[in-house]
């Protein structure tokens, strides 16, 4: 046999040779990782395109849904009510005090007076000799309605409760205070300066509110 003879392979052998790197080739394909396929997201409805989602509807005035022309817009909180006898002297004094103190604002607290009248204080409930009591004790029932008979009703919403004042302007915004938007008796503090509550009797408290 020649050296080219010696390089030729048999076609039976060349054959083995072929079929056998086939099967490797394909082993290997076979042992190669797979990804995962992807799960499909869930469908989410969308709308038609040009429709937008239907507004909430709003009482009209005097429409279904309003509440009587008579009936107080701003109802009193809860707790609210008639104030019974013993019914409170005319408020002397007005509390100030600051009620919670939030990340960006100060919610003041305001509270009033009566006296000096030590009999009446002690008839409801306050037995340590004072003189000037609130209306009612914390917590009673009637402490809203007695707070309001002696208040009276604020000047600027109307609302039973005391006038808040910012620096001798109005409670607004831009003199750093706001009313609350639920109980009178309560406003918003967003910057320093002097913070008044003025019974409609024209007695107030004052607090200065530090930077």
């Amino acid at each position: 046999m020649s050296g080219l003879d010696g390089m030729r392979l048999e076609p039976a052998l060349l054959a083995f040779v072929v079929a056998a790197s086939g099967v490797a080739c394909h082993t290997l394909r076979e042992e190669e990782p797979t990804l995962p396929s992807a799960t499909p997201a869930p469908l989410v409805p969308i709308a038609p395109v040009g429709t937008s989602p239907l507004p909430t509807p709003r009482p009209t005035p005097g429409g279904p849904g309003s509440p009587p022309p008579d009936e107080d817009p701003f109802p009193a909180p809860p707790g609210g009510g008639s104030c019974s006898d013993p019914q409170p002297p005319p408020a002397s004094r007005m509390d100030v005090k600051i009620h919670i103190y939030g990340a960006s604002r100060l919610v003041l607290d305001s509270t009033p007076l009566v006296g000096p009248d030590e009999a009446y204080c002690k008839l409801i409930g306050f037995t340590d000799g004072r003189r000037f009591c609130p209306t009612r004790s914390e917590g009673n029932p009637e402490r809203f309605a007695c707070d309001a008979m002696v208040v009276g009703n604020a000047a600027d919403t109307g609302r039973p409760g005391p006038t808040w004042k910012a620096n001798g302007g109005p409670c607004v915004f831009a003199n750093g205070c706001e009313n609350h938007p639920d109980n009178q008796f309560l406003a918003f503090a967003y910057a320093p300066g002097s913070y008044q509550a003025c019974a409609a009797s024209g007695v107030c408290g004052t607090l200065a509110v530090a930077p």
